[in-house]
């Protein structure tokens, strides 16, 4: 398929792999509407893809966990945006390496909030349109923590989990339709997820990814655009993708990187 003037919605659009996902689909021709809560950001990327591709790019200043805002924010576009043919549910976080049940309130509602219910608030508010116009793809960016479970991450691995779930159930809840959907799920992918998992504490966050070569969000970006450039009578359900150097949650080879 040929994405050249498609309209993509992008959310966590400032950073890491959404930006990543923003610049791979401006390269195809498509036009951009980019959604994250630091609204500088996207709308300075936003000014970059116009200029570097010659594409439209839209930035949206939007917290997925405001349902309200969402339904809002998707009520109000206008003219060439209002038919989104392809929505990234990229927006999500990790907080802390807490046990279950030492978990702290703020850590667990910031995941469960912005992983399981923002995702469910924008595609509640963009796919409706995508079945009345039989036409559009959802890519949902899941994770290696959707598959397996690993000590320290139960709240996190659970709400992956959840996305896990509802890609599957989309797509059943979408059959008979033309409507794809997709679930792209990295494992170790060098951004500012640890970072902001740890707090700001960027020692920490870079031992993380220490003696290894971790994906990239280039890596993940290049596998959404894959997704969605098949032919229209082929749906990719999911692709598991992790670096060589890692063969599980949390088997991982440190052998330096190359």
């Amino acid at each position: 398929m040929q994405l050249k003037d498609h309209n993509v919605f992008i959310t966590g659009a400032s950073s890491g792999i959404g930006r990543s996902c923003a610049r791979a689909f401006a390269r195809e021709g498509a036009n951009l509407i980019l959604a994250a809560r630091r609204f500088d950001r996207v709308k300075s990327l936003a000014s970059e893809l116009v200029s570097e591709f010659g594409v439209n790019a839209l930035p949206i200043n939007l917290d997925v966990t405001n349902r309200k805002a969402v339904f809002d924010a998707v009520r109000s576009l206008s003219g060439e945006w209002q038919d989104i043919d392809i929505l990234v549910n990229n927006a999500g976080k990790a907080l802390g390496l807490d046990k279950s049940f030492e978990t702290k309130i703020e850590h667990l509602e910031g995941m469960l909030e912005t992983n399981v219910k923002g995702l469910l608030h924008v595609t509640s508010a963009i796919v409706p349109s995508m079945v009345a116009r039989d036409k559009g793809h959802v890519v949902n960016i899941g994770s290696a923590a959707g598959h397996w479970v690993y000590p320290g991450g139960t709240v996190y691995c659970a709400s992956k989990h959840a996305v896990k779930a509802i890609n599957e159930g989309l797509k059943m809840d979408l059959h008979g339709t033309s409507v794809r959907v997709s679930s792209v799920d990295p494992g170790l992918v060098e951004t500012e997820f640890s970072e902001v998992r740890f707090d700001g504490d960027t020692e920490r966050a870079e031992k993380v990814y220490s003696d290894i070569d971790p994906l990239t969000p280039e890596d993940i970006a290049d596998a959404v655009l894959w997704c969605t450039t098949r032919p229209a009578h082929v749906n990719i359900s999911e692709i598991l993708l992790m670096c060589t150097d890692q063969s599980h949650a949390t088997m991982v080879n440190r052998r330096g990187r190359k």
